[in-house]
């Protein structure tokens, strides 16, 4: 999704001093034309060095656990196969290293062997089309499992945060939205069916039942129905638009007329990254939610305030402390009486788990589908992932459900190795970014509450790490700018490495 990067650093092709390679550091340089990343961790292994989600450069990121982790959405890479992590989309390319008289050569593209699997389901069913499920099917093929894949949902897999961000913001092209042609499907034999729901599961005989009557009988089946978006209960809720979906954006895209004035409900991210893109197409913004700043639930007052100002900064107006009472044709009107003309109305409030489906399946439930730590539910050969999942997470020692994008991704790719038989079990820190104009903010680990917040730089430069804590222990860590930290943090929160986590912070 970027430019060709220019090629720098040394010609890998013509070797290098061995010794110019330090342990767990990218070198960048190029071999054949293309970017590479030299490292050294154990043997010497040579990789692409752009991630194929955004692009993003490897090299600036770091080694960990025999992977290398982009800076930008923390998509990370095998360093012997390529094999993509989520956010990354496609493998990376991995290439012949020759080592003679203590230089190091870079060769031709390596030609990895896709694993063969000893197929233990005899298919798999996968309900749900977004990122747990879409991940699930992609990693089932490249694990080697041959058998029957099918995957239900409403619409084609899309990359989700774009839907708020770029694309919304009329900066990013469609074909950048889909995570996948229908060639891909057919390709890989994912059946691939967007226009049936699944009306019923029946655990016990291992069939569910589609909306055309016909039913699919599974090895293993996947729950990842994923959220909706919530519509507030009052007068005219259904003027506002919500954003879910990829109708959905190009819905709001389609009514951004600039020069017209929008009232975002909800000051989300989802809602504060709406009202971003909406200034960008050069409407008029106003929020409207019921707290005291933006984002104190999650964030904190500091980082709070400062996104606030980041809004402010480019014309958006808050008015905070206040509800919807109605939403008319050209307005909305506040629970103290004033009235917002209003062209187009987003709704960004939050959204619910699907659980449904799950219920007729009679899994364990505890707000949401409790899962353990390979994502099994409580019926035999039935996982959950994304969304609707509450996982035991690693470092609270609780069951926590988390509606991130990534951590959807992950859990689908955990799940599908688990159909496979694998038990390692799951404990990838939870982690998702937000865009606010040209600021990122990235986030990793789960902060439910905290006793104290670390500030770390200075957030009004742009330049932070922001530390929540419970009983002095980081739960969390927010970062503008701190890319590499980010990184080492949820590397170190994935070891169980408190002071590795300090030491980042003490830096």
């Amino acid at each position: 999704m970027s430019a060709p990067e220019e090629l720098k650093g040394p010609d890998f092709g013509a070797g290098v001093d061995a010794r110019q390679l330090k342990d767990g550091e990218p070198l960048l340089g190029h071999a054949g034309g293309e970017p590479v990343v030299l490292v050294r961790a154990g043997e010497i292994c040579a990789v692409g060095a752009v991630c194929t989600h955004y692009g993003g450069p490897l090299a600036e990121g770091i080694v960990e656990g025999g992977t290398i982790r982009c800076p930008w959405h923390h998509a990370r890479y095998d360093l012997r196969t390529g094999a993509p992590e989520r956010p990354g989309r496609d493998a990376i390319a991995c290439y012949r290293v020759e080592q003679q008289g203590g230089r190091v050569r870079v060769g031709e593209r390596l030609t990895i062997a896709r694993p063969r699997s000893a197929a233990r389901p005899d298919s798999v069913v996968i309900v749900g089309a977004g990122a747990a499920g879409n991940a699930c099917a992609e990693e089932l093929r490249r694990q080697g499992f041959d058998n029957a894949i099918t995957m239900v949902g409403p619409e084609a897999p899309v990359d989700r945060p774009n839907l708020s961000k770029d694309y919304l913001a009329g900066t990013a092209p469609e074909e950048w939205v889909p995570l996948r042609g229908r060639d891909f499907y057919a390709q890989q034999r994912i059946d691939f069916l967007d226009q049936v729901q699944v009306t019923a599961i029946d655990a016990g005989r291992r069939e569910v039942r589609l909306s055309t009557g016909r039913t699919l009988a599974y090895g293993a089946l996947l729950l990842a129905t994923g959220a909706e978006a919530i519509r507030l209960p009052i007068p005219g809720a259904e003027r506002a638009l919500t954003l879910r979906s990829f109708a959905d954006s190009k819905a709001i895209a389609a009514r951004a007329v600039a020069g017209q004035r929008a009232v975002v409900i909800g000051a989300s991210f989802i809602g504060l990254e709406v009202a971003a893109s909406l200034r960008t197409r050069n409407l008029d913004v106003s929020v409207v939610a019921p707290e005291s700043r933006p984002l104190e639930r999650v964030v904190g007052p500091e980082l709070g305030d400062f996104v606030r100002g980041v809004h402010e900064e480019h014309g958006v107006r808050f008015h905070l402390g206040r509800k919807p009472a109605r939403i008319d044709a050209d307005s909305v009107t506040l629970d103290d009486g004033r009235v917002l003309p209003a062209e187009l109305v987003v709704m960004g409030v939050g959204v619910r788990p699907r659980l449904h489906l799950a219920e007729l399946a009679e899994v364990r439930m505890d707000r949401g589908v409790l899962v353990d730590a390979n994502l099994r539910t409580s019926a035999e050969s039935i996982w959950a992932a994304g969304d609707i999942a509450r996982f035991p997470d690693p470092r609270s020692s609780r069951p926590i459900r988390v509606e991130h994008w990534v951590v959807a991704e992950r859990h689908g790719q955990h799940a599908a190795r688990a159909m496979l038989g694998a038990r390692e079990p799951y404990r990838a820190a939870p982690f998702f970014w937000s865009q606010h104009y040209d600021v990122p903010i990235a986030y990793v680990g789960h902060a439910e509450s905290w006793d104290s917040i670390e500030v770390k730089g200075n957030i009004a430069g742009r330049d932070c790490l922001v530390a929540y804590r419970q009983a002095g222990r980081v739960q969390a860590v927010a970062s503008i700018y701190r890319d590499r930290e980010s990184l080492l943090i949820e590397a170190a929160m994935e070891r169980g490495d408190d002071p590795a986590i300090e030491r980042v912070l003490r830096a």
